[in-house]
């Protein structure tokens, strides 16, 4: 399917979209502060005017102030102003939509008037708990979560007897639910594409996300997040939208997480077992379970605590070694991200990925402070 075959909402002119360049706030008068949830803004999620119940359960997760994607896209989203943002990994993307959206919800016995896609099902079921997390006093409102692997009778069963307002989902699934007609989308109010470089870069996904896009009404606010997006997808991202406000970040060098350690080891493929074993022995980690993943885990999962990620087999593209070392150092803490280089082809990306984001990834070092990578710790 060729872009031209695309949705097109017939766009305003492009000059009246707000092109917001972000920055760490280190050159214009602001401080990096490692290891805080909020790295410039002082101001607090009250500022935004929220829900009562919104703040209680924002105070219950234990978050004081937005970090600055937050700040730049919340005050705008809750106005239902259509939003194409990419930010760094780790500094709160979701709650934005999840925010957002359940601010201006009105639930509807019957009625999906939220629609959340993203590519894995493992990432469909982390942001369903965190519409959980956040709405637990909004005892009306009721989330559900649809992906591929389940057995769809369930689903239709759910959506049946207790249909839901929130509902977060793959897009296979969600589009098989909507063509049997068991998942009504007629009244959807809010329509959001979590790492939207993947579902509109895979043209697979994206002939499923038109279709569903279709079903729903054209009066909707459309969300769109990532941290890598490409300039040739954010045309095809605005498509889906009216007039967006537009965050990006131009700089490709601020996507790097400022508090993460970057290194490699240079081995054998045969070495990398004992290389990795003796690693775990020496280096000291937050967490007590070890997690073995493919890229499945690669983007948008986010685990608590962890602060040390290795690249046992290199990512194939600098994108793809982006959105995996951002599982750890995320919220502006420490991390250590260490990848094994194997073969000419790894050092290869590995180039790629220093000059693209202007990094140096040194050599790991024999010995590494604790300090420099687990918070708290002293020198």
């Amino acid at each position: 399917m060729d872009e031209e075959q695309l949705l097109d909402y017939e766009e305003e002119n492009e000059d009246t979209n707000r092109v917001v360049e972000k920055t760490d706030g280190a050159g214009d008068g602001g401080k990096k502060v490692k290891g805080t949830y909020a790295s410039i803004h002082s101001s607090g999620f009250r500022d935004f005017l929220l829900k009562p119940e919104l703040l209680r359960a924002i105070v219950d997760c234990g978050f004081e102030h937005p970090s600055e994607v937050q700040h730049e896209c919340i005050p705008q989203a809750i106005l239902g102003m259509d939003i194409v943002c990419q930010a760094k990994s780790g500094m709160g993307k979701t709650a934005v939509f999840v925010l957002a959206t359940l601010q201006q919800l009105e639930p509807v016995d019957g009625e999906v008037k939220v629609l959340v896609m993203c590519h894995t099902r493992e990432l469909a079921f982390q942001i369903s708990k965190e519409y959980e997390r956040f709405s637990k006093y909004m005892q009306t409102v009721k989330v559900s979560v649809f992906f591929g692997g389940m057995p769809i009778k369930k689903d239709e069963e759910t959506l049946k007897t207790n249909c839901p307002h929130v509902v977060v989902g793959t897009p296979g699934r969600t589009l098989a639910l909507a063509r049997s007609g068991a998942l009504n989308l007629k009244n959807v109010k809010f329509f959001v594409l979590d790492e939207c470089d993947k579902m509109i870069g895979d043209l697979d996904m994206r002939r499923d996300v038109q279709e569903i896009v279709r079903m729903t009404p054209k009066e909707k606010q459309v969300m769109m997040f990532s941290a890598t997006l490409p300039k040739e997808l954010r045309a095809v991202c605005k498509k889906f939208m009216q007039d967006p406000m537009e965050v990006y970040v131009d700089d490709e060098a601020k996507l790097t997480l400022h508090g993460l350690q970057q290194h490699y080891v240079k081995l054998r493929e045969a070495d990398k077992n004992r290389k990795l074993l003796e690693l775990l022995d020496h280096l000291e980690f937050n967490q007590k379970r070890i997690l073995v993943a493919t890229d499945l885990f690669g983007r948008g999962m986010d685990i608590e605590r962890v602060n040390i990620v290795f690249n046992y087999d290199m990512p194939e593209d600098s994108d793809s070694y982006l959105h995996r070392v951002a599982r750890a150092g995320r919220f502006g803490t420490k991390g250590l991200a260490i990848t094994f280089v194997s073969n000419d082809d790894d050092a290869k990306v590995l180039n790629t990925v220093q000059d693209r984001f202007d990094i140096s990834v040194t050599e790991l070092p024999e010995n590494i402070e604790v300090s420099s990578y687990i918070e708290g710790r002293a020198e």
